[in-house]
Parts: structure tokens; C-alpha cells; sequence
């Protein structure tokens, strides 16, 4: 099949006036090539239409196509039940051909912003190894359309509360805010409706105004309107996780700060620019921040329970003992936990990572004989011990081993020892704790028996018996 220039050339000596023979030579054809070519009087290759058994069945195929809803195997399957039997392979190629459940194609726009027109916020989830241990933490992204500015933080998961959090922090960040946040059709802050039909939250409107941005859904299924931020969440999956290790969540955002540091100060061929140039262009143009940026909190209603401890977020916090039973307010913000009674501050603490089902105890709410100080002295001696002690060398290693092992219940474990230290022989029961030692024996219970048996063996004679006791009497 010759391709348009050629066919164009044949056209063309042959207008000039060349024979058949000349542009055969000319072009590297035959002559046959030639005179068919101007036979069919048009230099655009003729298009080639295959002739498949399929052609008079595409009217069929196409109302099987209707009715199997898109399934191209349950087509097949109907056309092998009518007798036409073809490949599932050809099937698939004559309805490509034909135009048969192909979506059209259509290019890709691009969108061109003013400097802080726009602001681009979504949500990813992240497979991350913090700690030695994976974990799935919802990234937060930012970026500024214009300059290409970004901001992320990574948290264990992403409610109204935390998407406030980040957004103060990002805002803080950036030192101001663009006249739109362009966001996909979430819960976290659409109310209902989608796309330009969305509308936010009241929360999260009242939130937007105090900053004064407003939030912007793209439509449904339209990804590509929020393309920097996806962008983004694959460039910081590829170049800020690997080869970095993190002690805990707290390090894994300081480190992702610092790492967006850096970016936002690296050339990108993609605006031939440094986004930190750019964008202190576009700052001129972004809302500034309010006078006070108040601190993002949420406030909870609990009831301090028996143990003086409130619950929140799968965590307990303790209170003042005098408070059990009482209703107080909890209010949570990005750091701490503050418990107040009326409007009264009754106490603070550091805020622990949500769902991590732990408990925070303040010092002042240690109760002498409910709670054991972890940082208590050195275990008390008892008057067995120092009589066990003075006894020999294995008896003080034996007790020493004691206490490392079971701390809490070394007291019934020695006063067990000496009375057996009382009971047998002290020769015997040396000889036995050293062997028990050597095997890292610890079971009072089983060095007891072992003791028994030697005494047993080495300190009672048992006589012997005849086979026949009648036999000694008559005889």
C-alpha cells in the first residue's frame, strides 16, 4: 500500500508530462503501480474494508449489546447459542471497528489561573511505615493553582474536625488564602448536592467565611478539575516515603513539612519557575489572615466515670476525683484535651493519638493505693531474706533471680523458700537451689519435690523385704 506522498508524486510527473516508465524509475515502482494509481484518480489511499462473517449479524449484535447492558462475554455466549461461532477476540475487534460500545475520546483541557484565583484540597489514603509497623493514614494536600505552592500533613483518619485543623494550618502556612477552594463531592464538607449544585456544610461555610474563601465542588466523575493536588499525592508517595524512616506520627509531619520546604524551593519545568518566585507574586493577591486565627477545638459532653476518667476518641483521660459522676465539657483540639466543669478549667492534657486506646493520668490525679508509681525505690527487704541470705551463696542468687522474675510475688515466693529452709536439711536444699539455678528453675513447687527425692534417697535406709514374708514366720 503506497502512502499519500507517493501517490501524490505519481499525480504530479504525471501532469508534468513523465511517462509511465520514467516515474516507475523515479519513484521505485512499477508501471502496473503507476496507471493503477491514476486509475482510481485520487491520491488519498483507498480505505481497505475486510469482509468477516460477522458483517450481516451486526444489526444482532447490536441489540445483544443493548440487552446484555455492555457485557461483551454474554454476547458472545448469545451468538454462540444462535450458531454463530467466532472468537471472543473477533467478536471484540468487529465492535471496536464498527463502533460498538466505544466511548468516544476526548482530549484533555487545561486550565489556566490568575495568581490566587484558586486553591486545590483533597484527600488520599497512604500506606505508610511508622514505627516499624505499617499503617493507613489519610494524606491532606494543598496547592496553590497559580504558583503551584503545596502543603500536606498525614493524619490516622480526616473528619470535619481535622479537615478544620489542616486548613488553619495550611492557611497559616501559606500566610493567606485564594478567593476559591476547589474540592471533590465529600462529606466531610458537602451537606448535599454535587458539583456546582454542592453545598457545604454550615460549619464548614461559617469556617470558609472567616477566612473569606469559599468552597467549590468540581462535577461528579471530573477528576481532572482537581488535578495539581492528585498530582501531588503521587509525587509524595514516589519521593517523599521511600528511603525514610519515622518514629511516630508527630515526626512523620515534621519531616513532610520540611520536605514541602524544599519543593516549593526546586525549579519545575513545568511553569519554568521556582514555585516560592511565583508565588510571591501571587501573594500580593490572596486574602489575608484574619487579625486572631482562633485555635480550631471540638466540644464533647462526658461523664467522669468510677475510675475518674472520661473517654474520647477511644482514649481516657483522667479528671479530679470529686468530679465522678458529673457531667463535664471536653474540648479537643489539635494538641491537647481540656476538661472543664461549668466554665471552670479543671485540667489539661496532651492530646493522644486517636484511636491508640490508651490512657492519660495527670500526676495530681494519682490516687496512693489504686495506682503503683512505676518510678517506685527498690523492693523492701524481708527478715526471711536476710536470713536466707547469710545462708550461702546459692540461696542469695536464687533470691535475686526471684525478684527479677515475678517482682510483684517475690515475698510469698521467700517466705515459701525459708520455710523449707526450716523443713530440710540445709546441706540438701543448697545442693538442689544451685542445680536449679544452673537450669534457670524458678518453681518452688518442683525444687520442693526434687529435695524430697534426695532425702528420701540419701538420709532414710528402707529395708529390704524377702520375697515370701509367711516363709520367714514358719520358718
Amino acid at each position: 500500500m503506497l502512502d499519500m506522498d507517493v501517490r501524490k508524486a505519481i499525480f504530479e510527473l504525471r501532469r508534468q508530462g513523465h511517462g509511465f516508465r520514467a516515474i516507475a524509475r523515479a519513484l521505485g515502482i512499477s508501471r502496473k503501480t503507476a496507471r493503477n494509481v491514476l486509475a482510481q484518480g485520487t491520491a488519498e489511499p483507498p480505505r481497505i474494508e475486510r469482509n468477516t462473517e460477522l458483517d450481516a449479524d451486526i444489526d444482532r449484535i447490536r441489540e445483544l449489546y443493548t440487552e446484555c447492558r455492555g457485557n461483551m462475554v454474554r454476547v458472545w455466549e448469545e451468538m454462540e447459542a444462535e450458531g454463530t461461532s467466532v472468537g471472543y477476540s473477533t467478536l471484540t475487534g468487529f465492535c471496536r471497528r464498527h463502533g460498538i460500545g466505544v466511548k468516544p475520546k476526548t482530549p484533555a483541557g487545561r486550565y489556566h489561573f490568575k495568581p490566587a484565583e484558586e486553591m486545590q484540597h483533597d484527600t488520599s489514603p497512604h500506606d505508610v511505615k511508622v514505627a516499624e509497623r505499617m499503617r493507613r493514614l489519610q494524606c491532606a494536600g494543598l496547592v496553590m493553582c497559580f504558583s503551584t505552592m503545596c502543603y500536606a500533613q498525614l493524619y490516622p483518619r480526616f473528619n470535619r474536625f481535622w479537615c478544620k485543623v489542616f486548613l488553619t494550618d495550611a492557611a497559616q502556612y501559606l500566610e493567606g488564602v485564594a478567593e476559591r477552594c476547589m474540592i471533590d463531592n465529600t462529606h466531610v464538607i458537602i451537606a448535599y448536592g454535587t458539583g456546582k449544585n454542592a453545598v457545604p456544610a454550615p460549619e464548614m461555610k461559617a469556617f470558609s467565611d472567616r477566612f473569606g474563601f469559599r468552597f467549590v465542588a468540581h462535577e461528579k466523575g471530573d477528576a481532572n478539575r482537581s488535578a495539581h493536588v492528585e498530582r501531588f499525592f503521587h509525587y509524595v508517595e514516589n519521593n517523599f516515603y521511600p528511603g525514610r524512616t519515622f518514629r511516630d506520627l508527630e515526626d512523620l509531619n515534621k519531616q513532610l513539612t520540611e520536605w514541602c520546604d524544599k519543593v516549593n524551593r526546586t525549579f519545575k519545568k513545568g511553569i519554568q519557575a521556582k514555585p516560592i518566585e511565583l508565588f510571591q507574586a501571587e501573594r500580593e493577591h490572596m486574602k489575608p489572615l484574619p487579625i486572631h486565627v482562633p485555635e480550631v477545638y471540638n466540644l464533647e459532653q462526658r461523664i467522669v466515670d468510677i475510675e475518674a476518667y472520661v473517654s474520647l476518641n477511644a482514649n481516657r483521660y483522667s479528671a479530679p476525683a470529686d468530679l465522678i459522676g458529673r457531667t463535664v465539657e471536653v474540648r479537643e483540639s489539635k494538641d491537647r484535651v481540656r476538661i472543664f466543669h461549668g466554665h471552670k478549667l479543671v485540667c489539661e492534657h496532651d492530646r493522644l493519638e486517636d484511636g491508640a486506646r490508651s490512657r492519660s493520668t495527670l500526676p495530681e490525679h494519682r490516687c496512693r493505693g489504686l495506682w503503683r508509681d512505676k518510678r517506685r525505690g527498690p523492693l523492701r527487704t524481708l527478715p526471711e531474706e536476710s536470713v536466707l541470705r547469710n545462708a550461702g551463696a546459692p540461696f542469695e542468687a536464687f533470691i535475686g533471680k526471684l525478684k527479677t522474675q515475678s517482682n510483684k510475688r517475690h515475698a510469698t515466693a521467700i517466705r515459701k523458700l525459708y520455710r523449707m529452709f526450716l523443713d530440710y536439711p540445709t546441706p540438701v536444699l543448697l545442693k538442689t537451689v544451685e542445680r536449679a539455678l544452673a537450669y534457670g528453675l524458678t518453681d518452688l513447687e518442683r525444687i520442693e519435690r526434687m529435695v524430697l527425692k534426695t532425702v528420701a534417697r540419701e538420709f532414710f535406709r528402707i529395708p529390704e523385704l524377702d520375697d515370701d514374708p509367711e516363709e520367714d514366720e514358719h520358718g
